[in-house]
Formats: structure tokens, sequence, C-alpha cells
């Protein structure tokens, strides 16, 4: 009964998927691991607030390029609008990723001038030439993702992580500092052009072509909203830090970010690229979609807490020894941004299911509200300290989030069937 129940389980497209993708975030670990314990030994703070600053900046950027927006109507379009929605989306992608690379370029300037620190300059620059790289192969990837192929995506996402931990490791026994981190994002970008073109024979039209060009972007500026909002929000602490502590303040921070909450990001980052395109694939039958929501939510509790509980008990036993003495005054921080994955992964769910549903006006007005709150306390919290920041962040989150869950689910299962709204 147990076996028949594995094969139940492995027989799921949702399970299989999740499989993958969390095969490709473990192995990562394993070279992430490495990867921070060699920076953590070879990095100073002051080193690791500057690849923060870089990081957070280039993390705004990608917001407004693949990743919401054109890629997620691509995946949820219906098959008749599907190929005007691919050829648009392709120009689209890049007119935005080459006024991106400028402003990118351009703003610079003015943030060395901010954080008085003109060193950023040429890292802000080199990081923004991966704009450039993003359009040759943003459309096969969201096609292989819209067909449910995700093993296709977790290979070429472990092959390029994998390859830039490496060259990372490398790079900082070179004595590189913040570069041995900065170089590797553009320098494996080749890897996932290569392989999602090897893995699908859609290619760019030869015409240039703008048709559907409001249907794409209506559905992508909500979206767009809702991802800027939400990325403010997960680097909001990192520009305040920098700026009202100090850069080596932000370095220590940035460390117990790096190390609390990156096992736990890949599992929820795996959870939520499978969800979404298994709610996408019944978004007209609301029973459905509720069955695989609700299913859902219990598998990430399943994996995310047991784990999150799991690290945070034991880090002061790991941090000095895997990391280093140095470190230890970061353990108090990276205890409480760890237990913050919990409601993290709430959020991450509900959004999924927001968007599935085309209600994505609903996810930019919550998260709107949210970020004022959040902004406030971390604006009050910075007065205290970076220990003071990090627990606004957790106490934030575990307030909001339950409440945002439970809101959306009257908004999507109180509703009759046909108001689920379907490829607009």
């Amino acid at each position: 009964m147990i076996i028949d129940k594995i094969k139940r389980l492995l027989s799921d497209h949702f399970i299989r998927n999740i499989g993958w993708l969390g095969g490709a975030e473990l192995f990562n670990r394993v070279a992430r691991l490495a990867t921070t314990v060699v920076l953590a030994r070879t990095f100073t703070s002051y080193d690791y607030g500057v690849a923060s600053l870089i990081f957070t900046i280039a993390d705004f950027g990608y917001v407004l390029t693949i990743n919401p927006g054109f890629g997620a109507k691509l995946v949820q379009a219906s098959e008749e609008e599907l190929e005007s929605v691919c050829n648009t989306s392709y120009w689209l992608n890049w007119v935005v990723c080459i006024l991106l690379f400028i402003f990118q370029c351009l703003a610079a300037f003015p943030i060395a001038t901010f954080y008085k620190n003109s060193q950023l300059i040429l890292p802000i620059c080199i990081v923004a030439t991966a704009y450039l790289f993003l359009p040759i192969f943003a459309i096969q990837a969201n096609l292989i993702q819209r067909e449910n192929r995700l093993k296709i995506t977790a290979i070429s996402t472990a092959l390029q992580l994998i390859f830039g931990n490496i060259l990372t490791i490398i790079l900082a026994l070179g004595q590189m500092g913040s570069w041995a981190v900065i170089l590797p994002v553009v320098m494996t970008i080749p890897i996932n052009i290569i392989i999602n073109l090897m893995n699908h024979s859609w290619r760019p039209p030869k015409s240039f072509t703008l048709d559907k060009w409001r249907v794409i972007t209506s559905f992508g500026l909500k979206m767009l909203g809702v991802n800027a909002l939400s990325r403010l929000r997960m680097n909001l602490d990192y520009l305040l830090v920098g700026y009202f502590i100090g850069i080596e303040a932000l370095g220590l921070y940035f460390f117990a970010f790096n190390a609390g909450l990156g096992i736990s990001q890949s599992v929820i980052n795996a959870f939520t690229s499978a969800l979404y395109p298994h709610l996408c694939s019944v978004q007209s039958d609301k029973v459905q979609m509720k069955k695989r929501f609700f299913r859902g939510l219990k598998t990430i509790a399943l994996i995310v807490v047991p784990l999150v509980i799991l690290q945070s008990s034991l880090a002061p036993l790991y941090v000095p020894v895997i990391f280093g003495k140095k470190w230890v005054e970061g353990i108090p921080i990276l205890i409480v941004i760890c237990l913050s994955a919990i409601p993290i992964a709430l959020s991450r769910a509900t959004s999924q299911l927001l968007q599935a549903t085309n209600k994505t006006h609903l996810d930019f007005y919550w998260n709107l509200i949210f970020t004022g709150i959040f902004a406030v306390s971390l604006v009050i919290a910075v007065q205290y300290g970076i220990f003071a920041v990090a627990c606004a962040v957790l106490v934030s989150q575990v307030i909001a989030m339950p409440i945002f869950t439970i809101w959306v689910m009257k908004k999507v299962f109180t509703q009759q069937p046909d108001k689920i709204a379907v490829g607009k």
C-alpha cells in the first residue's frame, strides 16, 4: 500500500516538476555551500557590502525584464493567441532590455554619489550587460515552462548556477574581491542560451510586430507592479542598512541573509516555479484549482517548516565551524531571517494563485499596502541596528501574510465558476 502511494506520487506531474527543480536547487546548494564558505573565509564585511549593493540594484532591473509580465502572459495565453503573443513579446523584450541597459549605466553615477563610493560605477555597468542577452532565449524558456517541461528548466538553471559558483570560488581564491560574485552573472548566461535554444523549436519572427501588445502589456504591467513592489521589499532593508548604518554593517547583514535564507529560498523557488503552470492548466475549473492550491500549500509546509526549524536551531553550531568565527556576530540575525522563509513561502504561493486566475490587480493592491507598512517598520527599525531590522522583516511578514492568503482564498474560491477569468 505504501509502495502504491509512492508510485502515485511519483507519477504526478506537479510532484515530478518539483522534484526536478528541487533536485537542481539541491545541486546548486552543494556548490553554493562551498562558495559561501570560500567567500566567508576570503571576503571582508566591506566586500560583502559592495556585492550586496550591486545585486540589489541589478535585482530591480531584472523585475523589468523576463520573469514577470510578458513571460507569465505567454504561459497563460490561449492556443489561438500564442503565436502572436510570442512574436510581440520577443520584440517587447528587446525594447525593454536595451532601454534598461542604458538606464542602469546612466544611473550608476548618481548611485555611486549617493553611497559615496565611486567603485560601484563599473560593476553596475558590467552587470547591466546581462540584460542584452536575455531576449535571445526568453521566449523559448517561457514556452518550455508553458509545456510543463520543467526538467529542461531545472537542468539549465542547475548548470548555470553550478558553473557560476565554480567561477566565483576560482575568482575569490584569486583575490578578486567583490568581482568574484559580479563577473559570473554575465559569464554564465551562454549556458542558458544554448540549452533553451536547443530544446525548443520556436525562432524569432523575421519582421517587427507588436500585434496584441495592449493585451500583453496590460497583463504585464499589473505583474510588473507586483514584482517591483516585491523586489522593493526584498531589497529595501539592504538599501537602508547600507545608507544609515554603513557598508560594513550591510556586509554582515547580507552574509546572514545569504547563509540563512539560501537553502529555504531554493526550495521556495522550485515550488513556485512548478505551481504556476500547474494552476494555469486548470484555470477554468475552480474546484480542481482549489484542490491543487491546497495540496501545494501542504507540500511546501511539509518541506519548508521542518527545514527552517532545523537550520535555525543548528545555526550556533555550524556558523563558526563552517564560515569562521568572524561571522558569529551575525548568528542572531541569521536565525531571525531563516524563520522568515515560512511566511515568504505562503506569500509566493498565494501570488501564484492570483496570477493564474488573472487577478493580478488584487496582488498589486495588496503589495502596495503591505510595502508601505513594511517600509515604515524598516525606517523605524534601522535606528536600532541590523538585528532590529531583521526582526522587523520577520514580524511584519508573520502578521501580514496569513491575512493575505485568507483574503485571496475568499476572493478566488467564493466566486461563481464562470467568473474566473481565462487568458484575458
